[in-house]
């Protein structure tokens, strides 16, 4: 049984299938917190599981072991590279998190800085895309200029960018959907813009991957981040660059590693068991009521034609979590005394709710919610430049809602019934 038709054009997602592959559901609560991580199917932990099962080792060795151990690492490069529609497997870069790879690229791009040059941030992105080149800036002499944000649209518009480039602008860091209100800029027109001044282009994709149809090819960015833990995967990270662009930049390593990309860029031994879970998830995205995964046998192998049927997938979850999120806002704002932070009616989004009820610090309706068996977040969600701007650091931040593609209708309505007699109690 598949999730979707074979017509990406009539998309079909049966959210009861795909709920059955995730043992963490059964628990009976509405898990609403996917933004900032999101569980695991069966296929991920049999293939995690599968690897400490067989055995362990390094790259490199005669054994049967060591050489399988290389194929996983392939196979999830490989995975990576279909599911955000980049050609090449050699241009995905592993690393513990997109803060960790973020300051790993930081760090290579700054040697080719000099005093006086500028690059440009935005108030939109996570602190992860924020600090790294703020401080790298500081130490080479760099200008840093940051585009604002629309407070009333809570978007971020492709002027506000293109205002900023010069003819010494190096970079440009730019998020492709706000973990905090969901809106998502204009990355492609961005990209592009940063590409003619000469600027190298830096977009976190976190927020945005586990949400759209990726297409780099498509995008055109210079490096593009993602996080496996955000779509149904393990807690590992993955830089995707453009061709050519790793070869083009130096940075540090052991004596003895390989200089070539993406060995050189990556520090110590692979994470093993996770890259196995990184490429079942991806495998699982392609299929995500069935059993198309090696699952406890691995390395996990590529399924024929994945990226064509990524896209198909893909393209039905994200209408799924549309027309769930469309219901999640529309109820939200039906509730008195609950105000929706800007960017919920952004023309393009992820199903993501940020709100705050009158009278209530963001953490007591938390753990309000907590007792009605509803898992939401709140705080600023590391988006501090979001934060600052719409002046939620005195009061607590906010409330954050996610729509994932394994919640259904009765998550939403279980939160919005949650949300109503939490906010009644404060009028």
């Amino acid at each position: 049984m598949t999730a979707v038709r074979s017509d990406p054009d009539q998309p079909v997602w049966d959210v009861a299938a795909v709920r059955a592959r995730y043992p963490a559901l059964t628990d009976g609560r509405a898990w609403l917190d996917g933004a900032a991580g999101t569980q695991v199917p069966d296929v991920v932990i049999d293939a995690i599981t599968g690897v400490y099962r067989r055995g362990l080792g390094n790259q490199g060795a005669a054994f049967a072991v060591s050489a399988a151990l290389g194929e996983l690492v392939d196979s999830a490069r490989a995975a990576v590279a279909d599911l955000v529609g980049a050609h090449d497997p050699s241009c995905v870069v592993f690393g513990p998190s997109m803060t960790a790879l973020t300051y790993r690229f930081a760090s290579a791009l700054a040697r080719t800085w000099r005093p006086g040059d500028e690059i440009v941030l935005t108030e939109l992105d996570h602190e992860a895309n924020v600090s790294p080149w703020a401080q790298a800036a500081y130490r080479a002499g760099v200008v840093v200029r940051t585009a604002p944000f629309d407070r009333l649209s809570g978007s971020l518009t492709v002027e506000a960018v293109t205002a900023l480039l010069g003819d010494r602008t190096r970079l440009v860091a730019v998020t492709a959907a706000s973990n905090l209100l969901g809106s998502m800029p204009d990355v492609r027109a961005i990209v592009a813009a940063a590409r003619q001044a000469g600027a190298v282009s830096f977009v976190d994709g976190v927020h945005h991957c586990p949400h759209a149809v990726v297409d780099l090819g498509w995008i055109g960015a210079d490096l593009y981040l993602t996080s496996a833990y955000k779509w149904y995967g393990p807690h590992l990270a993955a830089a995707v660059a453009r061709p050519g662009m790793l070869a083009e930049l130096a940075v540090d390593n052991l004596s003895g590693v390989p200089s070539q990309a993406p060995v050189g860029f990556e520090l110590g031994t692979n994470p093993f068991p996770a890259l196995a879970g990184v490429a079942a998830a991806v495998d699982h995205l392609a299929d995500p009521t069935g059993h198309d995964t090696a699952g406890g046998s691995w390395p996990t192998r590529p399924v024929p034609e994945r990226r064509a049927r990524l896209v198909v997938s893909r393209s039905a979850a994200v209408a799924h979590e549309r027309t769930l999120g469309a219901r999640m806002v529309e109820g939200l704002r039906s509730i008195p005394g609950v105000e929706l932070l800007p960017g919920w009616d952004a023309a393009q989004r992820t199903a993501t709710a940020t709100f705050v009820i009158r009278g209530a610090a963001p953490a007591e309706v938390s753990a309000s919610l907590d007792r009605d068996g509803v898992n939401v977040w709140h705080g600023n969600a590391y988006a501090r430049s979001v934060a600052s701007a719409l002046g939620l650091f005195e009061s607590g931040g906010a409330v954050r809602a996610s729509v994932n593609h394994y919640n259904g209708a009765e998550d939403v309505d279980r939160l919005l019934r949650a949300v109503a007699q939490c906010a009644a109690l404060r009028r």
